[in-house]
């Protein structure tokens, strides 16, 4: 952390998308961080005019002394792209342009340029058709970083949802819910507590896979046979856990007052609960990895693009967790 005052390194994502709107827009705002962007200039002048925005873009030149944000301006580290971008029209071509921002990015958080990231939405569907296997943000992360298993956690203010499993279909869910996978996953998400969020003695509610968790096994031997064992084992080394709880009924204020997070099992079992409570105001969170990353809750809007009806509120978010998360450290 540059004079205690975090650096943050932006990536917009999609240059089709709303990404670079929401970073212009956030860059009119008072930030308690210093914050630099990997992007092409060109892109965000263009976005700029486009959107009426009246802001000093320029060439960020490091030194060993951060300052704050100043509204009104935006610090860019250059990343030229083959071919302009248009908004709202997505494009093979900016495949590699996306990846290249992300290396950008990446490569400096693991220098110590910057203390942590922040991504703005990407298209999937556009750098995998251009030749480029892609399975999303996370995997990519952690591949870059080398990180074996990286954990997403997404939060909403009341309420952290960690997953067992990402991007994977439901059919292959309950093959991948191994007695190891939720051992490291368990213990990445309760040590990322203590360690990036400063819970001294986290307090973890874990879902069930099957309805009513299971049911003793009439409605499935996953509870019995895998996540009951693993739950006792680490509740025995001290770690705070309730689970596993049927989840339908685990996300009434009762029981998440009481918790600093939650553990699903699988995608589509707690982010509709996280997101129905605070879309536009929630971030995803990258556990395990040996940098901070954040990133906002949705995905390119094309249909906002350059429209200025973009929403700024989520990667506002992002950027306030991030900061915190700096601060409250102890991995560095």
């Amino acid at each position: 952390m540059t004079n205690n005052i975090p650096r943050l390194v932006l990536t917009p994502g999609d240059p089709a998308g709303i990404g670079p709107d929401i970073c212009l827009l956030l860059a009119q705002q008072s930030v308690s961080a210093e914050l630099v962007i990997i992007a092409d200039i060109e892109l965000l002048k263009q976005r700029a005019k486009q959107l009426g925005i009246d802001i000093q873009i320029m060439a960020w030149m490091d030194s060993a002394k951060g300052k704050k944000h100043e509204p009104g301006t935006l610090a860019v580290i250059h990343e030229p792209m083959n071919e302009m971008a248009t908004a709202g029209q997505l494009s093979q071509a900016s495949a590699r342009y996306v990846l290249n921002t992300l290396d950008r990015a990446i490569d400096g958080c693991l220098d110590g340029t910057f203390d942590a990231m922040v991504t703005g939405p990407v298209h999937k569907g556009v750098i995998n058709d251009a030749g480029i296997p892609f399975t999303g943000h996370t995997e990519y992360l952690a591949d870059r970083t080398g990180c074996q298993l990286p954990v997403m956690m997404l939060a909403t203010p009341g309420l952290r949802v960690a997953l067992v499993t990402t991007h994977l279909p439901l059919s292959k869910v309950a093959e991948e819910i191994t007695s190891d996978r939720l051992t490291r996953v368990t213990t990445i998400l309760n040590q990322e507590l203590r360690e990036n969020f400063g819970i001294k003695s986290p307090r973890i509610l874990v879902c069930g896979l099957n309805p009513h968790a299971g049911e003793d096994g009439h409605l499935g031997r996953e509870e019995i046979d895998t996540i009951i064992p693993v739950l006792n084992q680490l509740r025995d080394t001290g770690i705070n856990i309730d689970g596993p709880l049927p989840a339908d009924t685990l996300f009434v204020p009762k029981r998440l007052k009481l918790a600093d997070a939650v553990l699903a099992m699988y995608h589509d079992q707690g982010l509709p609960v996280l997101k129905h409570m605070g879309f536009g105001e929630a971030v995803n969170i990258t556990l395990g990895l040996p940098i901070i990353r954040t990133s906002v809750d949705h995905g390119v809007a094309l249909e906002l693009a350059g429209t200025g009806k973009a929403k700024v509120s989520s990667l506002r978010y992002a950027i306030d967790i991030a900061t915190e998360m700096v601060s409250k450290t102890t991995k560095h």
